[in-house]
């Protein structure tokens, strides 16, 4: 959205293809970091920088999924999961992150049925209940923090020390009711209809231990969404698009921002930070063009 300012400020054409508007931030409760805001939801965040997008000549295309990048004669050719077609002479890729899996037998089939990637979403649906939140990053922290006002016991199962913020670790550590299982992983998730139970493993001793739950949150990272460029542009050994302190991929007129590119640290401030820097660069580099 920032990159999409931007460029309309500059006047040049543009058009915003967004699978989801807000992306990450729209599941994220509470923003504690955010020059301007002392605490603001996630979810009011986007809703004011989408105020601000609405307020220049930007088409948009809601839903739509980019499916491929490709280089063409003048410029790109991008295609989406509707089979339409676009051509531009730059593109900026700002297409975050989505979550990882645990890939453990009963994930994909309790997905939705007491399995979520999403505590603000899906936690006041576990009112009362045991849960799980597996993870020790600062997504797993905050997921934890919202469940224990919510739920009746919570688990934390991580495969190590927890490493997010130290704000946050001390925030949940000291309340009552969580159980926390160190160098802990899921082995398996159970139940028919929906989730019942998970069973997890001791890394060290190998010792399993079944924990009778009716929701598992899982936050154990994310993975770039890079896929429609990884044939056009170089990708880092994560999935990562790689970018110059200028947001060019090594691609003329190919540019990348926010969590899907290489960049360093992983924050919203940055990510719009780096939406504007590509616009910029962006505008410049169709100058040239025109040149």
């Amino acid at each position: 959205m920032t990159a999409a300012v931007y460029a309309a400020r500059k006047k040049i054409k543009t058009l915003l293809l967004a699978k989801d508007i807000g992306g990450q931030v729209i599941t994220t409760s509470g923003v504690e970091n955010y020059m301007g805001y002392q605490y603001v939801e996630g979810i009011e965040l986007m809703d004011k920088f989408e105020q601000q997008l609405k307020q220049f000549p930007i088409d948009r295309r809601d839903g739509e999924e980019v499916t491929a990048v490709s280089w063409i004669k003048s410029g790109f050719e991008v295609k989406t999961d509707s089979s339409e077609t676009f051509q531009s002479r730059a593109v900026i890729v700002a297409t975050g992150k989505k979550p990882r899996g645990l890939n453990v037998p009963g994930e994909k089939e309790l997905t939705g049925r007491g399995i979520s990637y999403c505590a603000v979403c899906d936690g006041p649906l576990f009112s009362g209940e045991n849960v799980a939140v597996v993870g020790g990053g600062n997504s797993a922290l905050e997921a934890i923090d919202d469940m224990l006002r919510i739920a009746s016991r919570v688990y934390s199962i991580v495969d190590g020390p927890f490493t997010g913020d130290a704000i946050l670790i001390d925030r949940v550590t000291s309340i009552p009711n969580i159980m926390i299982y160190h160098e802990y992983r899921v082995i398996e998730i159970k139940g028919v209809d929906r989730v019942a139970a998970i069973t997890i493993q001791n890394m060290q001793t190998g010792e399993k231990e079944e924990l009778d739950v009716r929701g598992d949150f899982i936050e154990v990272g994310l993975i770039p969404n890079s896929g429609p460029v990884s044939g056009l542009a170089k990708l880092n050994d994560i999935g990562e698009i790689e970018v110059n302190c200028k947001c060019e991929t090594g691609v003329p007129g190919l540019f990348a921002a926010g969590d899907v590119a290489s960049t360093p640290e992983k924050q919203i401030i940055i990510a719009a930070g780096e939406g504007a820097k590509a616009a910029l660069q962006a505008h410049r580099y169709l100058q040239r063009l025109a040149n």
